[in-house]
């Protein structure tokens, strides 16, 4: 988007797309042009390439009519498309500096980073970009949050620290369950089937540990 020094020379920066179709009833130029910035988009108008127009054309008719066109018809495809591809490169270059020139309306380039923007990312007093010169009620806002957000996080932090006082840090946790394979955050149950969590189940009658999966505590032999 910077235009043309020399004659057959093309300058542009990268942040554009191709929208070229060289063969069928919708051969044509176009280009799409982003703001480095906000990364909007802006398409040239539609010029169409007459001569990849009529290739297609011609392809259909050859296709429909192959028995009777036979070999002729087919050198004449070729021909035209051997046309159609010597004069694409030419034809391309010409559409897009139209719409290099085009563009120029739609973008500025920044004089500090060089990149291409919108109106909206532009300032026209400074001839800078907004990434290169804020906006400074945007900036002073945007820091007045930064400084909400960082005050609320260090009270945040400070409360779990006081918080981690008294937390039980000689309970084992199990993180997934043993029976079901969920997921249990380090509750004392599962959520999913409630099966106990953090150690093995103890016999209700001797308190001593059950081994998984146990119908009957192998100390007194109560049932489970």
């Amino acid at each position: 988007m910077n235009g043309q020094n020399a004659p057959g020379e093309i300058y542009f920066s990268n942040n554009y797309h191709d929208l070229c179709q060289q063969y069928g009833t919708g051969a044509g130029f176009q280009f799409e042009f982003g703001c480095s910035r906000c990364h909007d988009t802006w398409r040239s108008a539609f010029q169409p390439y007459a001569s990849g127009r009529v290739s297609g054309w011609l392809d259909k008719a050859v296709g429909s009519a192959w028995g009777a066109l036979g070999r002729a018809g087919s050198e004449a495809s070729a021909a035209l498309d051997g046309l159609v591809g010597a004069n694409w490169g030419p034809a391309k270059d010409a559409a897009f500096r139209r719409a290099i020139a085009d563009a120029e309306g739609h973008f500025n380039r920044c004089a500090r980073c060089t990149s291409y923007v919108c109106e909206r990312c532009f300032s026209q007093a400074q001839g800078l970009c907004h990434g290169c010169a804020p906006d400074t009620a945007a900036e002073v806002a945007a820091a007045q949050q930064r400084g909400l957000n960082d005050a609320a996080t260090s009270r945040a932090y400070d409360l779990g620290g006081s918080q981690g006082a008294s937390y039980d840090l000689d309970r084992p946790f199990q993180l997934v369950c043993p029976e079901c394979r969920t997921e249990t955050h380090g509750a004392n149950f599962c959520p999913s089937c409630g099966h106990r969590l953090g150690g093995q189940d103890a016999c209700a009658s001797c308190h001593a540990e059950l081994p998984p999966g146990a119908a009957f505590c192998p100390h007194c032999g109560t049932r489970r």
